[in-house]
């Protein structure tokens, strides 16, 4: 079994599960069935994988088995296919994206909140909030960009959106060992959607992250930086005619006053780089997808 950095604490497995922490360390002790992932400070770290193995495992003791059997069906000829229920997974988040989507463009919040509260029991936090949420955010803009969709539509949306990501995100805990971050969107940027969901990315690893947002000022956020010393800043642009505002914040301020700052650049306009501005800022560039954060924090972090 792949043995990748975990993510999900062994509450967070209880939780989900529906199994007490104390029956998860019984069945890792007595059937060997998985070695989590330790953090610095020993505590065990689930991965995807081994949650859905876990998952296999309890729907097998609720139809009827006990662990020792279902142990046995998945070590021999029924093992789960998990390339399988990982395309079932998607197949059901892209349906309630889609849903999700088609409520709040219909105004129907009842609905939305039907829908992202099953997500929610469903799904892990990040799935739903990267996966789905973040997915679906991109199929926003694109409507919004093409015209089949009003100012009035994408900002009720987005607005459904940051409440809903807030909600989530200040409840999550930190990790006092791990750095400060602040998260702030570029000059003049107001979507503030794409940040929050890193920002929520952050959080959930234990980041002690700052969300800023939009409307605050380079002189602001330096006098931030000088206040809580941050190991690193992401700022998040998404409209191109921002880029060159977000890159002389980037080097000319916050770089220039700053130099072991580390700063990561994110947001959906980073896609239009020219060939010579990728050359230029490769190092500060986060990535879109949720691997391509994790490689850029190991990375540069």
């Amino acid at each position: 079994m792949t043995q990748a950095e975990g993510k999900y604490t062994i509450k967070a497995v209880s939780n989900m599960l529906s199994v007490q922490p104390g029956t998860l360390r019984a069945w890792e002790r007595r059937y060997n069935i998985m070695k989590p992932y330790r953090n610095e400070a020993g505590h065990r770290l689930y991965t995807d994988e081994q949650l859905m193995i876990l998952k296999w495992l309890v729907n097998k003791v609720n139809e009827g088995f006990t662990i020792g059997q279902a142990v046995d069906l998945f070590s021999k000829d029924n093992m789960v296919n998990l390339a399988d229920v990982n395309a079932l997974n998607r197949t059901q988040m892209q349906k309630i994206k889609q849903d999700l989507l088609i409520a709040l463009l219909a105004f129907d919040e009842t609905k939305a909140n039907e829908l992202l509260d099953h997500a929610f029991n469903v799904f892990s936090m990040e799935k739903v909030v990267i996966t789905i949420l973040g997915d679906m955010l991109m199929d926003l803009e694109e409507k919004f960009e093409n015209n089949e969709i009003t100012a009035a539509h994408h900002y009720y949306v987005t607005s459904y959106m940051r409440t809903r990501i807030g909600m989530v995100l200040h409840y999550l805990p930190t990790n006092s060992l791990l750095p400060k971050v602040i998260c702030v969107c570029a000059p003049n940027e107001k979507n503030e959607i794409d940040l929050l969901i890193f920002a929520f990315f952050l959080r959930r690893r234990g980041y002690e992250t700052i969300y800023i947002g939009s409307g605050i000022s380079t002189a602001d956020v330096i006098q931030v930086v000088e206040e809580i010393t941050p190991k690193m800043v992401i700022i998040c642009c998404t409209m191109v005619e921002h880029l060159v505002t977000t890159f002389k914040h980037t080097k000319n301020e916050l770089n220039h006053n700053f130099p072991d700052l580390l700063i990561g650049l994110k947001g959906p306009a980073l896609k239009h780089l020219s060939a010579d501005d990728y050359n230029g800022y490769e190092s500060y560039l986060v990535g879109e997808t949720e691997e391509q954060w994790l490689t850029w924090l190991r990375r540069y972090s």
